[in-house]
């Protein structure tokens, strides 16, 4: 995540305050000043870092939370929720038309930023609250822009309106408005064109197309990577042709991240959705207090319960349950909850979210934890249907075989086939753990355990 290195700069102060039985006022100064540099070195906005330094310093020195029995914890929490005002405190979302009335959204935003992929999206998360998108492409002038925003519909099943690169962004979002409200569209969002800065061309086409369509939002995508820049330009699109809310995007990479805490406080506008990755699924809803969360290495819980519930296949989850009830572990398992942790983001995206965890792990490289999941599954893959079934088919040259298919050691897949077996052993030995009156009912059972 672009906080990484934030997050744990933060959790070293943190944990020198728990590890104090008292605090006197220079110990609270003192972290703070640690805050402030890791803060400035996140790239967050040097006023939104002195105001917020400032606030938490005036709760923390207060005689309640000096006597407190548990000072440090009491800072720590003064932290968050100061953190999480800075973000917006309650969670934005789109403001639709009431009733049948037709919602037009300008996507807006410089080149780059992933603004025509954010735009897909988004129409894909409201398709699954049931609103019919239609997205127009308005982007004339960088090569291949229209057709970036059909493949995209098309993988999420959005259709999109398009004109072609002879006509005016205007003359399109206009025929694009009457089009949907003609098909009974609920939503039409227009993705217009980005250039590489910020330039007065750009602005008033943008005014053109808003004036022409009567946008209701407008909402800006700004890369996080570029730090305090995205700060300057969420400010100069409001003061030039006025946003409604941004999309953070990037925000899975190794970055300052310094934007998500300092765009709320500068603009005032709320960030609406992060983009957590390239593919079209990535992009989650933006909670100010579990961003914080995740900034403060106390994990996200709620968001991770949120993708499994999206994601994995109840079909496939109950059916591996069935397997496990029956004691018929076999290798197709192994494939199933690997395909179920991959949608989920990965061990990766997983472990970020859990609590005490954040994304930078001592005893867990997940970097190479992916790489092993990989050759697990080149393993698998390399092996017969009767083998997967049956790990005792596993001689010598089958094993060879298996090796030579999946481009690994045959050590790998003597290590494998034996982990395997210790599995079925000991499933073997606790029966109760998936049935009878003492079983557990519901989930993976023990999928937790499996050797990735």
């Amino acid at each position: 995540m672009a906080f990484d290195s934030l997050s744990e700069k933060l959790q070293n102060v943190f944990k020198n305050l728990r590890s104090k039985g008292r605090l006197t006022e220079d110990d609270v100064k003192t972290a703070l000043k640690e805050v402030k540099l890791a803060l400035l070195e996140a790239d967050v906005n040097f006023r939104v870092v002195k105001q917020f330094v400032k606030d938490v310093q005036e709760r923390a020195v207060g005689q309640d939370v000096m006597n407190g029995l548990n000072p440090g914890q009491m800072v720590i929490k003064i932290v968050n929720e100061e953190m999480v005002k800075l973000m917006g405190s309650e969670t934005t979302e789109i403001q639709f038309q009431p009733g049948k009335a037709l919602t037009v959204i300008m996507m807006v935003g410089l080149q780059g930023a992933g603004k025509t992929t954010t735009t897909a999206k988004i129409a894909g998360k409201l398709k699954l609250k049931g609103k019919k998108s239609l997205l127009a492409a308005c982007d004339v002038y960088r090569p291949a822009a229209i057709e970036q925003l059909k493949v995209n519909g098309n993988k999420q099943g959005i259709e999109v309106f398009e004109m072609g690169d002879k006509e005016k962004p205007a003359t399109i979002a206009k025929a694009a408005v009457e089009y949907a409200k003609k098909n009974e569209f609920n939503v039409l969002f227009i993705d217009t064109a980005g250039r590489l800065h910020v330039d007065e061309e750009m602005m008033a086409e943008l005014v053109e197309i808003k004036e022409a369509t009567g946008a209701t939002q407008t909402i800006l995508v700004v890369d996080a990577m570029t730090g305090q820049d995205a700060v300057n330009v969420a400010q100069t699109f409001d003061g030039k042709i006025g946003i409604d809310g941004v999309v953070l995007t990037k925000l899975d990479g190794d970055t300052r991240g310094g934007a998500a805490l300092s765009i709320r406080a500068v603009t005032g506008k709320p960030i609406l959705f992060a983009g957590m990755g390239e593919k079209l699924s990535d992009l989650e809803q933006f909670y100010p207090d579990r961003m914080a969360s995740r900034i403060l290495g106390m994990g996200d819980v709620l968001t991770m319960i949120e993708k499994a519930q999206e994601n994995i296949d109840e079909e496939a989850a109950k059916n591996i349950e069935r397997k496990m009830r029956k004691n018929e572990f076999d290798f197709e398992m192994y494939l199933e909850s690997m395909k179920q942790m991959k949608k989920m983001g990965g061990i990766s995206a997983m472990m970020g979210m859990m609590p005490g965890m954040g994304n930078k792990m001592p005893d867990i490289d997940t970097d190479a934890a992916e790489k092993q999941m990989a050759r697990t599954e080149a393993i698998i893959y390399s092996m017969t249907p009767e083998e997967r079934s049956n790990p005792k088919l596993m001689n010598p040259s089958r094993k060879n075989r298996i090796a030579k298919g999946a481009g690994v050691d045959i050590a790998e897949v003597n290590r494998l086939v034996k982990q395997f077996e210790q599995m079925q052993k000991m499933m073997k030995k606790m029966p109760g753990m998936f049935g009878g009156k003492r079983g557990r009912k519901g989930g993976f059972g023990g999928l937790g355990k499996l050797p990735f």
